[in-house]
């Protein structure tokens, strides 16, 4: 439920900045633009912007767009319909009808998997909002990976410490080929004299005695002075440990309840 109502929180935060953003929009190769001039309706169109970042439009020719805001554009094209002579005070206006250039990839373990437009400003939080949350297989960790110029860098970004304490340092705002990579969620093994033996999501700080409860305690024949962990040491050695209650799970450990003897 905590993490139900954390998630909340970020749909709310991602609804805040609504469309009002789309002015600041830059535009971009694939962009596709509907154009109208004020009194002049044969000039109207819809073209894509192309790799090059120009359209070309009636009686001006090409006209380069790309990395322009939406005003921009509008006030640069006016402002060459002017300068030719063609209109005396042209009014152009522009709507984004598909946005391709900026887009992020959210991949991994969220419930929508897909791309996603930024429009306006758009940070890590509200692409994952967007892209419906974490899914219940998901970690706390999002890799980020951003491309700027010839340089990609990674960040990794712990959701859930993140919200708790209300630190949004790290809500990183995203551009136009961004990838969020959101990972599984870490697991334990539980086996032997349990009611219920498998595979389970390993919380945060979990002990022995709770990962017993999460396999559904122990069985008639089973001795709670009988439990081991096996553990693989950095070296990928397995080892084989006898637990204790207050003892902390680690990742892929494997925690094994022997048969009493009595």
């Amino acid at each position: 439920m905590k993490r139900l109502a954390m998630w909340m929180a970020a749909v709310l935060m991602a609804c805040s900045v609504g469309m009002a953003g789309a002015a600041e929009v830059l535009l971009g190769a694939g962009d596709v633009l509907k154009i109208s001039v004020y009194g002049s309706p044969d000039l109207g169109l819809e073209t894509r912007v192309s790799e090059a970042g120009n359209i070309t439009f009636p009686l001006v020719g090409a006209v380069g767009v790309g990395g322009l805001s939406v005003a921009a554009a509008e006030k640069k094209l006016g402002q060459a319909l002017e300068s030719g002579g063609f209109l005396r005070k042209a009014q152009v206006n522009i709507i984004v009808t598909a946005l391709q250039s900026q887009q992020v990839s959210v991949l991994g373990q969220v419930n929508r998997p897909g791309r996603y437009p930024i429009e306006g400003k758009r940070s890590l939080l509200d692409i994952l909002a967007m892209a419906g949350g974490q899914s219940p297989e998901a970690g706390d960790v999002v890799s980020l990976i951003r491309k700027r110029a010839d340089t990609t860098t990674k960040e990794t970004v712990d959701i859930v410490d993140m919200l708790r304490s209300a630190d949004l340092a790290r809500d990183f705002d995203l551009a136009g080929n961004d990838v969020l990579f959101v990972e599984r969620a870490p697991r334990f093994y539980i086996y032997g004299e349990v009611q219920r033996p498998g595979a389970f999501r390993l919380e945060r700080a979990m002990t022995v005695l709770q990962a017993l409860s999460v396999g559904g305690g122990l069985t008639q024949r089973g001795t709670e002075r009988g439990v081991r962990i096996k553990r693989r040491d950095a070296a990928g050695v397995m080892q084989v440990l006898d637990a204790k209650h207050d003892d902390i799970i680690q990742v892929d450990d494997v925690v094994y309840v022997k048969e009493s003897l009595f």
